[in-house]
């Protein structure tokens, strides 16, 4: 099976160009520079490149070719490694066919010299080990961190993801394929909002293109894997960024990770319980980090919810463009949800100054418009703001529990509430019929007592006609 392996270039404004360097496997995608490993058993092809051939290259190239092959032959073997990478059934062919469709232009072999020269190319020999041999790796947890902060090649993404939550060798994987057979009582939403979902994204914009029909499969399958979750708008934005970087049965083993181990789920069960504690934790930071920052946004009644929601539910993949979302979830992935506090704060702290100047109105549009922009321009400074944003693990503790205990007395006094509200319905009733039962023995008093003059007055007819 062909694995796509994409890279992350020219993304101006957050669109994305597509190109491909595959590995285990004998084809070549004929619109891309890169080198492609040869079929299993074949010799290795040597790597496409313009430079001279090896007779009349400088020792420098010669190294630089020796380097090249040596990064191609570890990312090959690592491709093999796993097994969801090399399943060969039919479905698993389908998608990775859908895989195939990346997320930028080929990196140029001239791009490849100067990753030599700047030390990238020994980064990548780095993860590629890394993939190669995760059961060592995995236990130097500390080496791992800083490995991912520095970043990994967006090459390995597909791979390290599914190393990171632990997803490879996820059973999911298995239940997939029967999941998509099923029906699903969601199935009409998910149709509805797929449009919505990365509608410039060459993946994404054909209706019922192949990257639609992956996408609805996933979101389908969740639904069923999870039914009290069932399908939440939003969730779509993650799981598409995933079919960006992964066949179809392997996204949806990541996404079910990140609900369960990630406390992405509690995110979008119907109560968003967790959203609004994570609002709550941060509008708590903010006061604390940024007093001045939050007594502005008090005095224009701007919620944190109005521009911080978007971030916790959909990781940022719909707030900046998809190469610094990446960047965001590999931490994620790392350190669980504390990254993105962080990022929340470091956004923040870029935009202060400007923030402190605007009205309601203008700070929703410097937070749709202006500050993804200033973001995306430097993604690794907001990185290095966010991990430099230090917040103590007891505070955040002790803000969830408030938090519940809030939350806990709310619900105890909705529970009043509705109890008072009965018990005033049920007085309401009691009043209407007693009012009723007033009325109508009032018109019998009336009645009796018109029926006794009447009588009277009858009667005082009779004697006087009787003296007569």
């Amino acid at each position: 099976m062909v694995r796509g392996d994409r890279a992350w270039e020219g993304n101006e404004g957050g669109g994305v160009k597509s190109a491909m360097v595959a590995s285990g496997s004998g084809e070549c995608n004929n619109n891309t520079s890169s080198a492609c490993s040869p079929p299993a058993g074949s010799e290795p092809a040597a790597p496409t490149t313009p430079f001279a051939a090896p007779s009349q290259a400088s020792a420098e190239e010669l190294a630089l070719l020796a380097k090249l092959e040596e990064a191609n032959r570890l990312i090959e073997t690592d491709a093999k490694s796993l097994n969801s990478i090399s399943n060969n059934s039919g479905h698993s062919r389908k998608s990775s066919d859908t895989s195939q469709i990346s997320l930028t232009s080929g990196t140029s072999s001239l791009q490849e010299r100067e990753r030599c020269e700047d030390g990238e190319e020994d980064n990548w020999t780095v993860w590629g080990k890394i993939a190669n041999d995760w059961d060592a790796y995995k236990k130097k947890s500390n080496y791992i961190k800083d490995m991912v902060r520095k970043g990994i090649p967006h090459h390995f993404r597909g791979i390290i993801w599914q190393l990171l939550c632990d997803a490879h060798n996820s059973p999911e994987k298995d239940q997939f394929a029967e999941y998509i057979k099923a029906t699903s009582a969601c199935e009409k939403v998910i149709r509805r909002d797929i449009a919505r979902t990365y509608p410039e994204h060459d993946l994404f914009k054909e209706k019922d293109g192949v990257g639609q029909e992956s996408l609805f499969n996933v979101m389908k399958a969740y639904s069923l894997h999870d039914r009290e979750v069932g399908y939440c708008q939003g969730s779509g934005f993650i799981v598409g960024l995933l079919l960006m970087l992964m066949p179809e049965e392997e996204a949806f083993a990541v996404f079910v990770k990140l609900m369960k181990d990630y406390r992405m789920r509690d995110m979008f069960k119907p109560s968003m319980a967790e959203l609004g504690l994570c609002m709550y934790q941060l509008e708590n930071l903010v006061q604390e980090l940024m007093p001045d920052l939050h007594n502005h946004f008090n005095s224009q009644s701007f919620h944190t919810s109005m521009y911080a929601s978007s971030w916790f539910l959909t990781l940022f993949t719909t707030a900046l463009a998809l190469p610094t979302a990446c960047r965001i979830i590999d931490v994620f992935l790392s350190e669980g949800m504390d990254i993105i506090f962080k990022v929340a704060l470091a956004l923040l702290q870029m935009g202060k100054e400007d923030l402190l100047c605007l009205d309601m109105e203008g700070m929703l549009k410097y937070f749709q418009k202006e500050l993804p922009v200033r973001a995306d321009s430097d993604p690794e400074a907001v990185m290095n703001i966010a991990y430099n944003v230090k917040f103590n693990a007891k505070r955040m503790q002790k803000l969830k529990k408030e938090y519940t205990v809030m939350k806990t007395k709310e619900q105890e006094d909705m529970v009043e509430l509705r109890r008072l509200r009965q018990e005033n319905r049920l007085l309401k009733q009691r009043v209407e019929l007693l009012e009723a039962e007033s009325s109508e023995l009032a018109q019998r008093l009336v009645r009796g007592q018109v029926s006794r003059a009447e009588e009277e007055e009858t009667t005082f007819v009779v004697q006087r006609s009787c003296k007569r």
